[in-house]
């Protein structure tokens, strides 16, 4: 479904993403881990249309998207939940849901419904301004707005951020949910423990670089991983 080749990005003279090169196929769930600064939200932002790469191929669903604007893409099928939630702080709940399907002719009532299911904590809250809300709601709200739009590909970028671990454990349930229903997942997480459960393949990412690669087994079994992430 998706294939990234050899793409290198920079800010300004920065050379944040050095040759990275990987794969996400229908119906995985596939782990991108790494540091602080690795450059995992830029490999994500270029993905998704945020940025561009200055050299390298990103072909999703067949077609090279590499230079493709990134309001287009969520037509194409790829979304993506940034870092830092950026819901509509000031839009109610609903607004913000509504909003997600800004991509399809209406919005669907069974669209809201099946968030509503999946998040029972919004549908509590549907009226409310969506500032407001908890950390976990917020996160919750930023995966539902973006499964408005019907993604073949959903990208997360930390959704366990500064969570308490119940709603951390709560947020990779819906995950392995949303999975089971068939969405494809590239997931960016810092707490490699947790990604790495769910994973079925993952990559380490380095200072701009893919250092390591395997199934997630392979990857929480390396003493290398184990060594800088996993705390063992």
């Amino acid at each position: 479904m998706l294939k990234v080749d050899n793409i290198h990005v920079y800010y300004g003279a920065i050379h944040a993403v050095k040759g990275v090169s990987l794969e996400v196929n229908d119906g995985e769930i596939v782990a991108l881990i790494g540091a602080n600064g690795a450059g995992k939200s830029t490999v994500l932002k270029t993905i998704s249309g945020l940025m561009h790469p200055r050299s390298g191929s990103i072909q999703f669903d067949g077609q090279d998207i590499s230079h493709t604007d990134a309001y287009k893409l969520v037509r194409h099928g790829l979304a993506h939940v940034p870092e830092g939630r950026r819901i509509f702080l000031q839009m109610t709940v609903q607004e913000n849901l509504e909003m997600g399907a800004f991509t399809q002719k209406e919005v669907s009532k069974e669209d809201l419904e099946r968030m509503f299911t999946l998040f029972p904590r919004l549908k509590e809250r549907r009226k409310q301004i969506a500032g407001t809300l908890s950390g976990g709601e917020q996160q919750m709200l930023a995966m539902s707005r973006a499964l408005m739009s019907h993604p073949k590909l959903l990208m997360l970028d930390e959704p366990s951020m500064g969570l308490a671990p119940i709603l951390v454990d709560q947020i990779f349930d819906i995950i392995k949910e949303l999975h089971a229903a068939g969405t494809t997942i590239l997931l960016v997480e810092q707490n490699a423990t947790k990604a790495l459960q769910i994973a079925d393949r993952a990559y380490v990412l380095e200072t701009g670089n893919i250092t390591l690669s395997g199934t997630g087994a392979e990857l929480a079994n390396s003493d290398e991983v184990r060594k800088a992430y996993l705390g063992g």
